[in-house]
């Protein structure tokens, strides 16, 4: 078994690799899904951060593009997520890896800046891939494969992946060489890159691309600047199949990308969830807010006075992540929760599943009579139906909607034992919340480029069991 401080580089190496994202594949990218498997001893590994990414678009006149990429990572016994893919490990052992996953696919059309070249074409959205994927390790490299098949509905379209990669450090730097090759089946290709026959005009005549076989480079970079701060970056390059370069709406060239990123490394010196570690349970119960977050954290607005009065309750469950970092008193906290959107019958009710990182300060001169704690939370949020409030901001404003986006969750609370003198309930807490999801202002093609969210603001009761 490696030390804790050699499974926080490996959870490093995964958000690097997390970031090797080609050109207009990035959701199925160079990248085969957790290096961390080959450490199956040490679990609970998880990092939060973001990255910028630009690539030259693919698109005739579609000119250089830009992303923010969220990163979201978790490295469990069964359960793994890196970034833009969640996925389930169907076989580990310490050379080997078989997973079954579900990951996002990047490609499709600019959403801001349609060029000239697109110009009356129906859209072509992001996809959903369900996938399948086997890497081996040996002492020269790793090789990895996929079989990848869009579920989303758009192209039906399928690709089989195989590459090869080297992990090699250097001091505080570790660095990712990688190559592949990419077999795409013409109803991915035509999808994406094809112009059908009503979408034909005498400077874009109809075309189908057909099956065909990309080639990728990629090199992905980790620096350690502390002990769990940790700069990111990457570089990638694509040379496309013949059948889609020569698409009257491609580019023929290689495709580039770059990505600069920074996160943080919640993993664990210890195992993350050991035998006798305490399972935190929370319930809460909120109302919608048109107050924005940041004014609700400074104290300057508490509605929640709304047109719709819209309600949510929720359940979630959390373990302690990292006691005490650094002697400092600051926790970190790991959820998962189901919440229920009472939309009072302005659309039907729906769930929703927040999971995230929630770091608790309590250094105040006061906790030793009434500990008081201060939290922040960062993480991702999946609607089954996109909440009322979300949809009807979106639509006046002209903007899109998407049931996958980023998760805040600032709170403050105060000891419930300490409130009433019961020091055997010192662990349980009561306190007020805003349960906060966003599209980071429409810079991230993962969250749908969503430029809104929403806010409800709730009171909550937490305990230790």
């Amino acid at each position: 078994m490696i030390s804790g401080s050699g499974y926080a580089i490996r959870t490093s190496a995964v958000l690097a690799l997390s970031l090797s994202l080609t050109a207009a594949a990035a959701a199925a990218g160079l990248d085969a899904p957790g290096l961390a498997a080959t450490i199956p001893e040490a679990t609970g590994g998880a990092g939060l951060g973001a990255a910028v990414r630009m690539e030259n678009s693919l698109y005739r006149g579609g000119g250089t593009r830009n992303d923010l990429v969220p990163i979201y990572v978790y490295e469990g016994k069964r359960v793994f997520l890196e970034a833009y893919r969640l996925g389930l490990k169907l076989d580990e052992t310490p050379e080997s890896r078989f997973d079954a996953f579900v990951s996002y696919r990047f490609e499709g059309f600019p959403y801001d800046r349609v060029p000239a070249s697109l110009a009356g074409m129906t859209n072509r959205g992001t996809g959903v891939d369900l996938g399948l994927g086997y890497q081996r390790q040996r002492p020269w490299g790793t090789l990895f494969g996929e079989v990848l098949h869009d579920a989303a509905a758009g192209s039906s379209g399928s690709e089989i992946r195989v590459g090869y990669r080297y992990d090699w450090k250097i001091g505080k730097l570790q660095l990712q060489p990688q190559i592949a090759l990419a077999a795409r089946d013409a109803k991915l290709n035509n999808y994406y890159y094809g112009v059908r026959p009503a979408e034909a005009t005498a400077a874009r005549p109809a075309y189908e691309p057909g099956s065909g076989i990309n080639g990728e480079l990629g090199l992905s970079a980790v620096y350690r600047l502390s002990e769990r701060w940790r700069l990111l970056g990457g570089l990638s390059a694509t040379r496309w199949s013949s059948g889609v370069r020569a698409s009257p709406i491609v580019e023929d060239r290689t495709q580039l990308a770059a990505q600069l990123g920074l996160a943080y490394d919640f993993s664990p010196s210890h195992e993350a969830w050991p035998e006798g570690r305490p399972l935190i349970v929370k319930v809460l119960y909120g109302k919608s807010s048109d107050c924005d977050v940041a004014k609700v954290m400074l104290l300057k607005c508490f509605s929640t006075d709304t047109a719709d009065q819209t309600r949510i309750t929720s359940i979630e469950l959390g373990r302690p992540f990292i006691e005490r970092v650094n002697g400092w008193p600051l926790d970190f906290v790991g959820y998962v929760g189901i919440l229920n959107h009472n939309e009072r019958g302005l659309q039907q009710d729906a769930l929703q599943v927040d999971a995230y990182m929630k770091a608790y300060y309590y250094g105040f001169p006061w906790s030793e009579r009434v500990r008081t704690r201060l939290g922040f939370g960062a993480g991702v949020s999946y609607a089954q139906r996109v909440p009322f409030v979300e949809m009807r901001d979106q639509l006046a404003r002209g903007r899109s909607s998407s049931r996958l986006l980023n998760y805040l969750d600032p709170s403050i609370d105060v000891s419930l034992g300490d409130l009433i003198g019961v020091r055997a309930m010192r662990d349980a807490y009561v306190g007020l919340g805003v349960s906060h999801r966003s599209g980071i202002f429409g810079t991230s093609r993962m969250l749908g480029n969503v430029n809104g969210g929403s806010n409800y603001i709730y009171s909550y009761l937490e305990w230790r069991m």
